[in-house]
């Protein structure tokens, strides 16, 4: 068994960082359109996605199997080039949230450990048919699937009320969204912070503390469903902001077909072990959504930026997380270097993030008043 070093200690607690990250930044995956139909109020549904994103992270570990196991030949893998992957995903994270664009931290996490195992150790590192079969594919097909199972669940939830007054079936799907948000916030958890379970547990394999193969011991499991649902309470506003009110017009028969399409997408993947993005998964659903209903307002320029973003994910990351492994190889001196960078680029993001903040008050104001006029989409 290999002994606990200094540098492991860095990548466990950078790999918490990341997973943190992940919490506020995919807080709108579960809240945005609760909060956005008056569901939930903000503060609640913040503290209840927390609490549920540490339950589903004791559910399942197939994920985390696919991450430590999967995309990497982990007898090649350093804890350098795993540190490095991980500040390329912090950055381009913390980057997508200023902007409050809902991107993918998994695919944020990927690329930045693709983009550090490629640089320090080659591309035969990499198990690039995993990464096609078990990321890239369902990249591709969830927010897909996603947005046509919610439109036609959107539509058919109208169809089926219409002779329902407007007031009392706006009171049901609200109570319903309450358990809809619910399971989200659950699926979430079981598959998100999965990822950092994985990453940890790479790092424990590559250091010999662990035998290859292995699965994330419990304490790992504790300390990333911990790390992923306190950022989750903190609240990721810009992006539930855009999620909620900048993509469509949100209703509660909307919200309502929209989360309970992404639990059903999420959860299945994760019992197959596929290590997607909920972010994709659940604007899918919220854009399905908005064209499932008549006359409902897309704006297809915020989609458009979003969809920028997520083919941006993976090379931007891999890009940083490159350069950070060749920095931090130079040995102390350049992972102390690279962590500093690291360090000052997050403040420097939260300074400019404090000129237009976003907050739980005014969360529910349009992202940008003087948005393009908005499409209107019918089924």
């Amino acid at each position: 068994m290999g002994s606990v070093s200094f540098l492991l200690i860095a990548v466990i607690l950078t790999a918490l960082a990341f997973d943190f990250t992940n919490g506020f930044h995919d807080t709108a995956n579960s809240m945005a359109t609760s909060i956005a139909t008056g569901a939930l109020s903000p503060r609640v549904a913040v503290a209840v996605a927390g609490v549920l994103n540490l339950v589903g992270a004791f559910l399942s570990t197939k994920v985390a199997s696919t991450i430590s196991t999967g995309i990497v030949d982990d007898k090649k893998v350093s804890l350098v080039m795993i540190f490095a992957g991980l500040v390329g995903a912090i950055l381009w994270n913390l980057t997508t949230w200023l902007f409050g664009l809902p991107s993918s931290s998994s695919h944020a996490l990927f690329g930045g450990l693709i983009g550090a195992v490629w640089v320090g150790a080659g591309g035969p590192a990499i198990h690039f048919d995993t990464v096609v079969e078990k990321i890239v594919i369902p990249a591709i097909a969830s927010p897909i699937l996603a947005c046509g199972v919610a439109l036609v669940a959107t539509y058919l939830a109208y169809v089926i009320t219409r002779r329902t007054s407007e007031r009392k079936a706006r009171k049901g799907f609200r109570r319903g969204q309450i358990g809809s948000a619910s399971l989200v916030a659950l699926a979430h958890g079981t598959n998100d912070a999965q990822k950092t379970m994985g990453v940890i547990t790479l790092a424990l394999i590559s250091t010999g503390v662990l035998h290859r193969g292995a699965q994330p011991p419990w304490w790992v499991v504790l300390s990333a469903g911990l790390a992923i649902s306190l950022g989750t309470y903190v609240g990721g506003w810009r992006i539930i902001r855009t999620m909620g009110r900048g993509l469509t017009d949100i209703e509660a028969p909307q919200g309502f077909t929209a989360e309970t399409t992404a639990t059903a997408v999420i959860l299945s993947s994760s019992h197959l072990g596929f290590a997607l993005s909920t972010t994709q998964v659940c604007t899918g659903g919220i854009l399905g959504a908005g064209l499932g209903r008549r006359l409902a307002r897309v704006r297809w320029g915020v989609a458009g930026r979003i969809a920028v973003s997520w083919a941006l994910t993976l090379p931007a990351a891999a890009a940083v997380g490159g350069v950070a492994a060749w920095v931090a190889d130079r040995g102390n001196l350049g992972v102390a270097l690279v962590a500093l960078v690291a360090l000052a680029a997050a403040a420097g993001f939260y300074a400019l993030s404090r000129r237009a903040p976003v907050n739980r008050e005014n969360v529910n104001e349009l992202p940008d008043r003087h948005e393009e006029p908005a499409d209107r989409s019918a089924v």
